[in-house]
């Protein structure tokens, strides 16, 4: 962004997100309300909490959940029946892991076809490819970012409507400025790029922004923008 966005057009690009497996019912709904509150683009949350967060929001706020998360390593037909079943429960848009091993092998045709099976699964749906963003850069080791490119080069062929830097739950780390700057590269706008895990601040969030993220998944929602104040 050329210049400093507002609270409200920052909220306007958060996917406000809770994915501990310890939530609770009564947690989605708190966080259905805070989303409300603060004018967010949607919540985020775990397949089984579709229908309470669908229920909770009432049409009135988005409902995002994830697919085969948070490890990837999931067959790609379960990934399809997860990602549809979560549609038909009120998901308008899903987050899938891909298999990151694959990746890593240079098998980045497996990739694609793993985003395609969900991509066919949920014709309509909004879906988010989460890349672990900091393994792939790490592989490389020269910066190059080759290897996170080409997969997300595999999304867009697989359909993919953004890429996605992380699960938050990789010990290598989450979103990083020079992943979101390689991957705004590859996908060129032609595709949304969604920038999560770790972004705590309201300087995390404009350095993101910065770099060309479109999307921000937080779960400290409020501390972030309350710093855009």
């Amino acid at each position: 962004m050329a210049t400093r966005p507002t609270r409200a057009e920052v909220a306007a690009l958060v996917d406000h997100t809770l994915l501990k497996p310890e939530a609770t019912r009564a947690d989605v709904e708190a966080l259905v309300a805070e989303a409300a509150e603060l004018g967010v683009y949607a919540v985020c949350v775990s397949p089984s909490m579709v229908p309470v967060a669908a229920r909770s929001a009432g049409g009135a706020v988005r409902v995002a959940t994830v697919a085969g998360f948070p490890s990837g390593k999931h067959l790609s037909e379960v990934k399809a029946h997860e990602a549809a079943q979560a549609v038909v429960s009120g998901a308008g848009e899903v987050d899938m892991v891909i298999d990151v091993g694959a990746a890593l092998s240079g098998d980045i045709g497996a990739v694609r076809c793993d985003i395609e099976a969900v991509r066919a699964a949920i014709e309509g749906a909004v879906l988010k490819v989460i890349v672990e963003s900091a393994v792939l850069l790490a592989h490389d080791g020269d910066g190059s970012g080759r290897t996170l490119t080409a997969v997300c080069h595999a999304a867009e062929r697989a359909g993919a409507d953004f890429v996605k830097t992380s699960t938050g739950f990789h010990p290598a780390g989450g979103a990083s400025v020079r992943a979101v700057e390689v991957m705004a590269g590859a996908v060129g706008g032609r595709l949304g790029v969604k920038a999560s895990g770790g972004i705590r601040t309201a300087a995390d969030a404009l350095a993101m922004l910065g770099a060309g993220a479109t999307r921000l998944g937080l779960s400290g929602t409020r501390a972030v923008l309350d710093g855009l104040a």
